[in-house]
Formats: structure tokens, sequence, C-alpha cells
């Protein structure tokens, strides 16, 4: 009889690469995954439990390339927290094929209170990857430009 770990639940980290800052995701599903790499990215700038998820955020993407779909959502996120100067702490992600439709919760930024550690400036292709783990579950990755 063998017996199969089920994948990790979803959770995050970062790695190292030079000046640079690697995010990574884990999930159950390739959403979560996508998700999780998203809560990393927001940890580069402050820690994600002082992020109140109060006001909800429509972001879409549209990639045939599940890695480069990575890219172009963590850049989305870039650019609606840039734009609309929030932080995101709660996100929820729905991958249809080529499309990506996810809804991210955050609030306005509050300097004294998130103390912001860096700006992302965007996603970049190293180290990008997307790939089904050993276990069944899902990894998310790449380097963001801090």
């Amino acid at each position: 009889m063998s017996t199969s770990t089920p994948p990790a639940a979803g959770r995050w980290e970062h790695f190292p690469h030079d000046a640079d800052i690697g995010v990574r995701g884990f999930g159950t599903s390739c959403d979560e995954a996508f998700a999780q790499a998203a809560m990393a990215l927001t940890a580069v700038i402050t820690d994600p439990v002082r992020v109140v998820a109060r006001e909800p955020v429509a972001v879409t993407c549209e990639n045939a390339d599940r890695e480069l779909l990575l890219a172009d959502w963590l850049n989305a996120l870039v650019y609606e927290m840039a734009t609309r100067r929030m932080l995101f702490g709660r996100y929820r992600v729905r991958i249809e094929g080529e499309r990506l439709v996810a809804t991210a919760w955050g609030e306005a930024v509050d300097v004294a209170r998130h103390e912001p550690a860096a700006e992302v400036k965007g996603a970049t292709l190293t180290m990008l990857a997307v790939s089904r783990q050993a276990d069944g579950g899902w990894c998310a990755q790449c380097v963001v430009d801090v």
C-alpha cells in the first residue's frame, strides 16, 4: 500500500537574486499558486498582515503562455498599486484557458502603518516558471525588479 502526501496549502516565499528579489507562490491549484505569488509580491513591499482588504480591484490578463501570464499578472498588480496608490493583501485568481480573471483587495498606502520597505518596478522574465510539482501542487515564480 502506498501513501501520497497531498500538496501543501497555499504559501509564498522569497528567494535571493543579485540586487533583485524572487517571488514564489505555491498552491494546490495553478490559480492558488498565482495568488500566492502575488502575496509574495506584496511582501516585498510590506508585511501583508498590515494590509486591510477593504477595496476590491478587478484585474484581467490574457496570454497563451502560462509563464508569461504570471509576469503579466504581477505587472498588472504593480501598475494597479502604483496608479491607485494602494497595497493589496488578499487575492482571488481564476485562470480560464489563456485568460486570468482576478480580484485583489487592499487599501490606500499608509506609510506610517505599512512601513513600505521597497518599491517593486516590475516582474521580469528571470527565473520565470510555472510548474506542477511532484506532490501534485503548483509553483509560480519569477524575479521582480526592485
